[in-house]
């Protein structure tokens, strides 16, 4: 049931206080008037939209205080007010109303008619229309926006020239954004943009076609610095030419947005705007909505090019793929590869180039249209400003825009062809750099920007060839290699001779190289190299020295010092008369590998050419193969060798070791283990010698080969230089390896007799030095370096023996001492017997008796005679315990 405000007097509450409490809870903004137009309530809701307090706003006027119209002056008071009089409510579904900050914001508002005491009001109830009408400027911009796209659209799929529908791009942006000046950009490869479209109502000079450094921080730099749009609000101070032409043109501030074409940034739309016209707030985002319409155009212009484009290349990697699937020479895949490059990319030459070792480059192809090309087999330095070096040194695709102030052999030779500008690609083969392919333009023709990725699609092909060469190379090298291993390795397994290992080993290698001469040579231990095979492809090799002296940087020390293999590609400047002698034979170039034999560096394997051509670039590792097997031939000879003089060595000290175990004399000792080691040394003199109290060694053992020795007994001084001398003084074994230049008696007598070189090994008993043992040759090389040790195993049984009999004798002396002590001692006991206890004991009885005799006659002092007797009888009987 409905009430009006007047039916609400028999309730509790008034009139007045239910609406209040009504418009209080109300969510919508509400405020009442009465008859005389006068605000007397508002809901917080509307104090909140208007920004009033109650207070404030209570008592005014609403036309005056709050109600506008649209363009601001007071709409008629029948408007707002119309349901006083008539009764009946008012609608607006757009009006504006004035917040007390004097900002207006759109409203719709409903005003219905209340009864009043002073007579009829209006309840109004207004609702914020911002959004809505937000959204109408949105909506009519989007709708506008979407006509321009059409219109757009409409002259792409009409497939519209390429400059028509950037004009027409710049237009329609110009006319959506409302801004004086509109321009559509290409970014190019040189750190240029050129606009390719423009739309102005004034004179501007960017005009289609120009080109524009990017040499400041323009909005087309950082557009294509960020990927992203961008804004420039004040144009007065920035430097670069796209600056200062902007500030002539009267532009004061510019947006952009980029152009993304395939994922990248293509090119960039500007917007610039005037003193008059300044820059909207969301600009960026509106022309963003172009660039998909010109990314689009671009596709489109594009796609008939790119696929011609990409069919011609596809045609020409058929064609060269083709001359690689049927195996042609690498020279006929390189010629072709050249040709098809340079006609796919409209180029005015293209190069295709090896690198060599020595930092150098080899052309091996190379095509122009009108024959001005460098020619196949031009060696060039990589040295200077070049795309080639630029390749070498980074292992990437590289650009080079001018040959002028460029330095380098490789720059001159592009000054001399008149070339402006090349990029080149490598080419990698397993990994590996092998070289590069190279197109160059003249005059003022620009290369494509996308050169290096269509060339390397070529240099893959390119790559396969060579690969594809190379692995047949390899696989016959490599079973050539592995013949002649087995072969050699068959050799040492068989035990042969060194001299016919060597021999076999170093024409093997020879042959397997391609070279004109190998060697191997054996290191000495004075400084000094020895040649032990050689081999020559064209017959007998030349005579070699016996002998040749290393020198500081020749190759012979250079493997010694490192241990690995050399390579010289020019002995020119090589020192040392090796070195000398390698020139003698016209020489150009060698590789040399280390033969280390058990850890140590014996010698080397080397193989020599007398023409231009290289060494192949694997020949150090296929050397180090056959130096491998002469290392483990020669180890198994010293193995074998070994075993058969530890089993000697073993059986002499057997024997030596029994004549000890059976305490044979001295002398049996002594002459044995002199023979043994003689024989087991195979030396040609042994020597037992005795260190005497005076510094002389007498002799107590000697064999030897000789004629003329020293015999045992013998005693000599050891003044002068001697073996024996220096094991005096240090007790430590010694040598001499030429006693050339010795001093002292026993030197000359040594050098007389012939003898060059001694080890001598000290005899230590009991830690005191006894003697010595030592081995003498007459050999012109020194004795080896283990004779030392192999001498000491004797020693140690020499001294056993020596100490097992001085132990024999001295327990001799040590029993005939005690046997001695004890008679002496007997004959003492007996002494002190006889002088002691038993005289106390016939003292004893003798008193004894005269006591007796005493008792029986009752005589006087008996018992004075029985304590004596009794003390001569417990003297004894200590004396006796003594």
């Amino acid at each position: 049931m409905r009430h009006s405000l007047t039916d609400l007097a028999g309730l509790k509450i008034s009139a007045e206080d239910f609406l209040a409490a009504v418009l209080e809870a109300a969510e919508q903004p509400i405020w009442v008037v009465d008859r005389e137009d006068l605000i007397r309530f508002a809901n917080p809701a509307a104090l909140t939209a208007l920004g009033y307090s109650a207070d404030e706003l209570f008592g005014r006027h609403s036309a005056e205080t709050i109600h506008r119209s649209a363009d601001g002056t007071p709409p008629p008071a029948a408007d707002l007010l119309a349901p006083r009089d008539t009764g009946e409510p008012v609608a607006s579904n757009m009006d504006w109303f004035v917040r007390r900050d004097g900002s207006m914001f759109p409203v719709s508002y409903v005003s219905s008619p209340i009864e009043m005491p002073e007579g009829r009001g209006a309840v109004v109830a207004f609702t914020d229309a911002e959004d809505r009408v937000r959204g109408e400027q949105v909506r009519h911009e989007h709708e506008s926006i979407l006509a321009a796209q059409r219109r757009v659209a409409a002259l792409v799929s009409g497939g519209a020239a390429s400059a028509e529908v950037f004009a027409a791009i710049a237009r329609e942006v110009g006319h959506v954004v409302d801004l004086p000046l509109i321009a559509v950009w290409r970014y190019e490869s040189d750190a240029t943009a050129t606009v390719i479209g423009a739309w102005s109502e004034q004179p501007h000079p960017f005009q289609p076609g120009t080109r524009w450094p990017l040499d400041g921080p323009t909005i087309c730099t950082r557009v294509l610095e960020t990927g992203g749009p961008a804004r420039i609000e004040d144009f007065s101070k920035l430097p670069g030419t796209i600056a200062g032409a902007a500030r002539e043109a009267g532009v004061r501030a510019c947006a952009g947005a980029p152009i993304i074409v395939d994922g990248g940034v293509w090119g960039a739309m500007s917007a610039d705007s005037t003193v008059r016209a300044p820059l909207p707030e969301r600009i960026e985002d509106r022309l963003g909505e172009f660039t998909a319409l010109v990314a689009t155009a671009i596709s489109n212009t594009t796609g008939q090019e790119e696929i011609a484009r990409l069919a011609d290349e596809q045609a020409a990697l058929r064609r060269v793929a083709t001359l690689v699937a049927r195996g042609v020479p690498p020279p006929e895949v390189f010629a072709a590869v050249a040709r098809e490059v340079g006609l796919l990319l409209a180029v005015d030459a293209t190069h295709m180039a090896r690198y060599e070792l020595d930092g150098t480059a080899t052309g091996v192809a190379a095509w122009s249209p009108t024959g001005g090309q460098i020619p196949v087999g031009t060696r060039v330095p990589m040295d200077g400003e070049s795309v080639a070096g630029l390749v070498l040194r980074t292992g990437r695709p590289a650009r080079l825009h001018g040959y002028e102030h460029a330095s380098g052999a490789g720059a001159a030779l592009g000054r001399q062809l008149d070339l402006t500008a090349s990029v080149g690609a490598p080419i990698v083969v397993d990994q590996r750099l092998w070289g590069v392919m190279i197109a160059s333009s003249k005059g003022d023709r620009l290369l494509p920007a996308d050169a290096e990725s269509r060339i390397t699609a070529f240099t893959e092909l390119v790559a396969t060839a060579i690969s594809n060469t190379e692995a047949r190379t390899q696989v016959a090298q490599l079973a050539n290699e592995q013949t002649a291993l087995r072969r050699v390795a068959t050799l040492v397994a068989r035990g042969v001779a060194s001299a016919e290992l060597f021999d076999a080993v170093t024409a093997e290698v020879g042959r397997l190289m391609g070279a004109d001469l190998a060697g191997m040579i054996r290191y000495e231990t004075d400084d000094t190299v020895s040649p032990v095979a050689t081999w020559a492809a064209a017959g007998e090799h030349p005579e070699v020295p016996e002998h040749w002296p290393t020198e500081e940087g020749d190759p012979a020390t250079m493997i010694a010092n490192t241990r690995g293999a050399v390579r010289v590609d020019d002995w020119h400047d090589v020192p040392g008369p090796i070195a000398g002698f390698i020139r003698e034979l016209g020489i150009t170039a060698s590789v040399g590998s280390p033969i280390v034999v058990e850890g140590r560096l014996w010698g080397a394997l080397a193989v020599h050419v007398q023409h231009g051509d290289p060494l192949p670039a694997d020949a150090e590792s296929r050397l180090r193969n056959f130096t491998e097997l002469v290392a483990t031939a020669m180890a198994n000879g010293r193995a074998r060798a070994e075993i058969e003089r530890l089993a000697e060595e073993q059986a002499a000290l057997r024997r030596v070791a029994t004549l000890v175990a059976r305490e044979s004399s001295a002398a049996e000792i002594f002459g044995a283990v002199t023979e043994e080691l003689g024989r087991v040394l195979h030396v040609d003199d042994t020597k037992m010698v005795r260190y005497e109290p005076d510094a002389t060694a007498t002799v107590v053992a000697s064999w030897g080969r000789l004629d003329t020795t020293i015999a045992v007994g013998t005693n000599w001084s050891l003044e002068g230089d001697s073996t024996s001398a220096t094991v005096h003084r240090t007790g430590r074994p010694a040598r001499m390896d030429d006693y050339g230049d010795a001093t002292g008696p026993l030197a000359a007598f040594l050098r007389g007799i012939g003898i060059r070189s001694s080890v001598a090994t000290p005899i230590v008993v009991g830690r005191r030095l006894w003697g010595a043992m030592i081995a003498a040759s007459r050999r012109p090389e020194p004795l080896p370096e283990t004779t030392e040790s192999r001498i000491a195993e004797f020693t140690a049984l020499a001294a056993t023996a020596i100490a097992n009999i001085e132990a024999r004798s001295d327990l001799a002396a040590s029993r005939a001492r005690i046997v001695a002590a004890t008679d002496e001692e007997r004959r003492r006991v007996v002494r002190d017997l006889h002088d002691g206890a038993q005289q106390r004991l016939v003292h004893t009885i003798l008193t004894l008796e005269r006591a007796h005799r005493a008792l029986e006659n009752d005589a006087p002092g008996a018992w004075a005679l029985v304590t004596d007797a009794l003390g001569h009888a417990k003297g004894a009987n200590d004396e006796l315990r003594e």
